[in-house]
């Protein structure tokens, strides 16, 4: 449960909301609509004049400028395909390809491909300010889906921007990451994610350093390049080739650790940047596991609550189901079992978005019966695995670029070390979480790039950042750190008492009303506004 996914969540969680409603023996009436909500972070933009050098802004690293075979380029804009179960987009909606450096050192040397999704404003040429960019978070969330299936709450600001999302290079039509086959990723979800024995211990470090393995072996010196900073230059060479002086950009959820280095990067070159569902970046590969087991357990506590459960009791008989599945999975309708992995992460999808709670109470109701079908039906959405039994490369695309970004690689021992503490702050997702630290980069062939992100970004136009006190993935705390790391005058919070992964778009008229006016009209809301 690594990472914020985000806004591929949406989807999911809706699909998996329609299997749950029809699961039968949980019987309690339909569920409320869940709504795809990933972190929306929101850019800025202005009118064409390309800038050529590869270096702007004064967070850059000084690196050989980009040749005009890549700012230059023209992109050839033509009617999206359909792409795995993803349906072609509709007539509005129109892709290309950006031809990107592997290796920004070496800007005259191997090209790769960058997937790009627009639709064209909607208003006059007149009130047009530019390209809006939107990354919906992850990392390995694909914008080309993405951006058209989330349009209807754009339309706002539609009507003076392009808008403009991509697959980040190792995502999906990009050149992506592959690391396992259906088969594989199937087999690895039956590996005890919380080892009580030697055994069981060794199978699971045996495993993630399988997963490395293949990932080396299909993907190359790609696995090399993936890095955040890098997006963030394609972020900027984007910005040269759609012809914005300024890059105008909304990001989600991981879609804000992007936003806050690109602001880094470039600081000059910031338009109208909004980020929603902000990650911390002062923590680490830890801290993030830790506040995200935290958020978790808030979202949990919230949806206990809302039930007229007492949050502690309640959380005590869920980890308790946990264990018994630990033990002896659930058998579901498909044949397969629910094992306390699969368990865990059905339990935790339902958390990204309020809507999804009636979800959430059936499948526990279920499980508890003897019956897994609903909590791996939940599962399955946020695994991202089809009908079919085949599964998408988002996990894989974000375990590539998280463990090329961090330095930290925590031992066995450390992550043992880790287990009270992460069990105080979660008896449900603690466990799990705290393994994680260790297990995730096992063995990574590749080694990270940093601590922490440096986002600090002076002399960069006003960056909104929104924050959600309900949100799981992303714990509301991350949205003042931020604020305070992009320095001084740049970092401005709004701040929603809600509940779920994102703020824009999420039934807040505020929320929305405030990012609205900024991206639309520049109005900076005061520091520290909070919509009820």
């Amino acid at each position: 449960m690594r990472g914020a996914r985000a806004v591929a969540r949406a989807t999911a969680a809706l699909l998996a909301t329609a299997l749950i409603a029809g699961c039968g023996s949980a019987g309690d009436g339909r569920g409320g609509q869940h709504e795809e909500k990933p972190p929306s972070p929101a850019t800025h933009a202005s009118r064409p004049a390309p800038s050529t050098s590869a270096t702007a802004g004064s967070g850059a690293t000084a690196l050989p400028a980009l040749p005009a075979s890549l700012t230059g380029q023209h992109l050839d804009w033509h009617r999206c395909a359909a792409h795995g179960d993803a349906p072609a987009p509709g007539a509005d909606w129109r892709c290309a390809t950006l031809k990107v450096p592997l290796d920004y050192a070496k800007p005259d040397g191997r090209t790769i491909k960058v997937a790009l999704v627009r639709a064209r404003s909607s208003g006059s040429r007149a009130e047009r300010i530019g390209s809006l960019l939107f990354n919906f978070g992850g990392p390995g969330g694909s914008g080309v889906d993405l951006l058209p299936a989330f349009a209807p709450q754009y339309t706002k600001l539609r009507l003076r921007y392009d808008l403009v999302s991509f697959d980040p290079r190792g995502v999906a039509r990009s050149e992506g990451v592959h690391c396992r086959d259906d088969k594989q990723t199937q087999a690895a979800e039956s590996v005890d994610v919380t080892p009580d024995t030697p055994a069981e211990e060794a199978a699971y470090f045996k495993d993630a350093a399988d997963f490395a393995k293949q990932c080396r072996k299909h993907t190359g010196s790609l696995l090399g390049h993936v890095s955040t900073t890098e997006a963030a230059r394609d972020l900027d060479l984007m910005r040269q080739v759609l012809g914005d002086r300024k890059l105008h950009y909304m990001g989600f959820s991981y879609g804000t650790e992007l936003g806050g280095v690109y602001a880094h990067l470039f600081p000059d070159k910031v338009g109208r940047l909004t980020l929603d569902a902000v990650v911390d970046p002062t923590v680490g590969g830890v801290g993030e596991s830790e506040n995200q087991a935290r958020g978790f357990q808030r979202a949990l506590d919230d949806y206990l609550k809302s039930r007229g459960k007492d949050p502690a009791k309640g959380s005590r008989e869920i980890a308790a189901l946990l264990k018994r599945l630990d033990a002896k999975p659930l058998p579901t309708a498909s044949g397969r079992e629910l094992n306390e992995s699969l368990a865990t992460t059905g339990i935790a999808l339902p958390l990204y978005s309020k809507g999804n709670w009636p979800a959430l109470t059936r499948a526990l109701r279920q499980a508890e019966g003897g019956d897994g079908t609903g909590l791996l039906a939940l599962a399955d959405a946020y695994n991202d695995r089809d009908a079919k039994g085949h599964y998408g490369t988002e996990s894989q695309s974000q375990r590539a670029i998280s463990c090329l970004d961090d330095k930290a690689r925590p031992t066995a021992a450390q992550a043992k070390r880790l287990l009270a503490t992460f069990r105080r702050i979660s008896p449900v997702f603690g466990p799990s979480m705290a393994w994680d630290t260790a297990g995730w980069c096992h063995d990574w062939p590749v080694p990270g790039q940093w601590k922490d992100p440096d986002v600090s970004a002076p002399g960069s136009a006003p960056v909104l950042l929104v924050g959600n006190t309900g949100d799981p993935a992303t714990p509301y705390e991350g949205a003042r750190r931020m604020a305070d790391e992009l320095g001084k005058g740049v970092g401005v919070e709004l701040t929603w008492k809600g509940e779920g992964h994102g703020a824009y778009g999420s039934g807040s008229s505020c929320v929305d009303s405030t990012v609205n006016a900024y991206l639309l009209e520049g109005r900076i809301p005061h520091d520290g506004t909070v919509c009820d």
